[in-house]
């Protein structure tokens, strides 16, 4: 089963029309990387998934289930994890009471399991999120995304503003969640890491999809990389 495919969708901020027919499917059990420059439309089409930003026109389906006109609570409720953006921990709950606030789902990941996922958390589980540093503030996103114990899970540039040691951290964490059969929608700009460790690329370029097709593929082509995503050489190179 495909977990997810959009068809077409539109959507608008006010008068604004950022998404014009985006079209994209993830595979169940795979990882499905969304690249592009900035402005280019790949946290709208996030929140279009979610429900957060409705499209005007499309279709969404999620395991076989048309999720198009879902509000985000129940896109959530049937499997759907959601890292946004700029890692929105709760700053004065500790690491242990984040983990705690998502809608309990029944399944593997429990506060246990997430502690072996994440020592590091383990370690800083009374420390309030405003204490956590970046990349801890990354990993308590994903983690509490876990907790709903996703079948589905979109990542919106969880390395951002991170250090390189600590986006390789977070790259091996992702791929770990496919070998737990976990489908996952990786939004980023580090486009060389995220072509490591998916099975499919797209590019979106104002609005639209550019590029489709297996990301070893694109990965193999710097040239066109560049032309497409928006990467720069020292970009492709940093890590």
């Amino acid at each position: 089963m495909t977990a997810l495919v959009a068809e077409g969708l539109h959507t608008y901020y006010g008068k604004s029309h950022i998404l014009n027919g985006v079209g994209i499917e993830v595979a169940e059990g795979k990882i499905t990387a969304l690249l592009g420059r900035n402005g280019a439309g790949k946290t709208t089409t996030l929140r279009s998934l979610m429900g957060l930003t409705p499209a005007r026109n499309g279709k969404i389906t999620i395991f076989g289930k048309n999720t198009t006109r879902w509000p985000s609570h129940r896109v959530a409720a049937s499997g759907v994890g959601y890292v946004p953006e700029g890692r929105r921990v709760f700053a004065n709950l500790n690491v242990e009471e984040n983990l705690k606030t998502p809608l309990e789902r029944a399944g593997p990941w429990t506060i246990a399991r997430v502690y072996q996922l994440f020592p590091r958390l383990a370690e800083r589980r009374l420390s309030r999120g405003r204490q956590l540093s970046g990349g801890e503030q990354e990993m308590l996103s994903i983690a509490r995304a876990l907790m709903l114990n996703p079948r589905l899970l979109m990542l919106d540039e969880p390395s951002q503003g991170l250090a390189p040691l600590i986006v390789s951290e977070v790259f091996r964490i992702v791929a770990s969640m496919r070998d737990e059969g976990i489908s996952i929608l990786l939004v980023e700009q580090n486009a060389r890491m995220s072509l490591e460790i998916a099975d499919h690329a797209y590019v979106l370029d104002n609005g639209a999809i550019v590029h489709s097709g297996p990301a070893r593929d694109l990965a193999s082509d710097e040239a066109r990389v560049q032309a497409l995503a928006g990467v720069g050489g020292g970009d492709w190179t940093q890590i």
